[in-house]
Formats: structure tokens, sequence, C-alpha cells
């Protein structure tokens, strides 16, 4: 098939959230775009759409965010978008995205995965273990409180949320003693400065599909599917295949206690997963692995052994 290819007459419209980091996701995509068919920049724009979850107004900055209701907060605007014709593709960050996509469109291409880990950030500790009892420290996602209640129960969590810089002051105030990043999120946008140490997935295993960017299209488009082809990395999504259908199965979403990872090993795909409660009372874990074809299978068998050994009143998030 002869592609239609975009130009400085007719550019693809590239749908983003407006964060520094969803930029980088965005203008990574059209780089990969650009090198792919060998189109200039002018061939691309980049359109920012304001999402409920970049609302300050709604989200107040400690206020949880499973507070306001957390499925599509930072998608459903872009996805609106994207199915009025107003923009042509939706770049999102893979841990934000609901296992379900709204009909008519379709996400199936991922760039290359970044580093899965989280990031500690503190201006005065190396790691987790280092910090003294009872002190301070800040995030807003209850996956990462719960983890660190459970190893951790004598620490203060409390809700931080905002840029890069806006933790780092809050840190420098004195808020909290320490914060989470994604690992990827530093190294997308090149912030090797800031004081942080990668978690090891056996201390912390991270959220679904984190570090991974997906490009979401309407269904019906084959001329953008066909390029979309183009820049797709097999790798990331067949990693990722198994990790959502772990997290569907559980009714999951990116603000519930749900960790999983998988990798690959030739032929071979490993998920590890984890729920735990919100208070990080219990958590259970479990490991598996099989055939790569059979990720998304090994996703939803670890989600029905969990279930089972969770029991009624485990769930106390749903």
């Amino acid at each position: 098939m002869t592609l239609d290819l975009p130009s400085p007459a007719q550019p693809l419209k590239i749908g983003t959230r407006g964060s520094p980091l969803a930029l980088a996701q965005a203008h990574e995509t059209r780089a990969r775009l650009m090198a792919a068919f060998d189109l200039p920049d002018a061939a691309f724009e980049i359109v920012v759409i304001k999402t409920t979850g970049d609302n300050p107004g709604l989200i107040a900055a400690d206020r949880p965010l499973k507070e306001i209701g957390n499925k599509g907060l930072f998608t459903k605007e872009i996805e609106e978008q994207l199915l009025t014709g107003g923009i042509d593709i939706a770049v999102h960050s893979m841990k934000d995205m609901p296992v379900e996509q709204p009909g008519g469109l379709l996400l199936n291409c991922y760039l290359p995965r970044e580093s899965s880990a989280d990031a500690f950030v503190s201006l005065r500790h190396e790691a987790v273990v280092d910090l003294p009892e009872s002190v301070v420290v800040g995030t807003s996602s209850l996956r990462r409180k719960a983890q660190l209640l459970n190893r951790r129960p004598d620490l203060k969590v409390v809700e931080f949320r905002g840029n890069v810089q806006t933790r780092l002051r809050k840190l420098e105030e004195g808020v909290a003693e320490a914060t989470f990043l994604a690992m990827a999120g530093l190294n997308r946008l090149g912030m090797s400065a800031v004081p942080h140490q990668a978690i090891a997935p056996e201390e912390m295993l991270p959220a679904i599909a984190q570090g991974a960017i997906g490009i979401e299209r309407r269904a019906h488009d084959s001329c953008t599917a066909g390029m979309l082809d183009a820049i797709h990395h097999a790798e990331t999504g067949l990693r990722l295949a198994a990790e959502r259908a772990f997290l569907a199965a559980l009714d999951g979403s990116c603000e519930t206690p749900i960790a999983g990872l998988a990798t690959l090993d030739g032929a071979t795909l490993r998920l590890r997963g984890e729920i735990l409660r919100t208070d990080g009372s219990e958590a259970l874990d479990d490991d598996m692995t099989g055939p790569v074809e059979d990720g998304p299978e090994i996703g939803r068998a670890m989600a029905a052994r969990l279930l089972a050994r969770a029991g009624d009143g485990f769930f106390d998030w749903k």
C-alpha cells in the first residue's frame, strides 16, 4: 500500500498533554516518524490538549487523584479530540492509560521502552533504607505509598504532586524528606543532575507499563496505521501485552496499588506481579514464566492466582 504521507501543507497532528515530559514524548514520536519517512519537521504539528488531570482548579495539590476518578484522568480529552478529528494520533505515557480504549480508537504502537524503574529522590538520603524513623515522604502514587508502608510502616506518607522542579522545591522547603519519580521521566528530560537512585524491581516493583510510550489512532485510519507500523517496537509491545492483561484481569488503573513487570529472555517471558492493600499492611506477589507469545494468558493466569490468594476484603481500593 502506498502511504499518503503528511506534508507542510497537510501536517500530521500529534496530540499530547502540555507537561515537559509529555512534550518530550511527542517530540520523540515526531523525530522517529521524520526519520522513518524522511519528512521535514513542518510535516507535523504538535497539538497541546489540557486534560482533567492538568486542571489545577480541580486537582488540588493535597487531594488524592483516586478521589477525583482516576480512569482516563489524563487521557479523556485527548481521546475526544482524536475521535472528532482534531488530531491524528495521540501520544501517551502508557502507565496512565486505561486498559480499554473508547470505541473507534486503537492503541497498538509503542516506542522502545525506557527504564521501568522508580527513582528514589532525596536531598539528604541515598536510599529508602537510609531514611530516619518516622520522617515524611511525599508521593501521589497509591502504589508507591502502599509499597513504601509495607516495607517501612514507620514512615509518614503525604500527597506530593507537581513537575520535577516543583517536587524538588518542596524537598528544599522541608515538606518531605524524600519522594519518588520514574527513571524514564528523568532520562527523557535529561535530568541526571537530580539527586536520585534507581530502585531495583526486587525492592519496588514498578507500575504497569511504566517507562513506555504508546501512540493511539483511529481504528479505521489505515494510512496512519501504516506509518505507525514503521516505528512500532515489537519487544515493548510483547511486554506490555502481558502487563496490561494482568492489570485488566484485576480491574485496576494507574492509581491502584498494583505493580507488574514483564521481561524477555529470548523466546521466554517472565512476569512479576504484586497487589497491595492501600495502607501497605499486606502485599501479595507472584512470578511466572512462559513462551513470549503466551504473555496475555500469563498475565490473566497470574491475576487469577493472586485473586484466589487474596480472598474477600483484600481489595479495599475497589
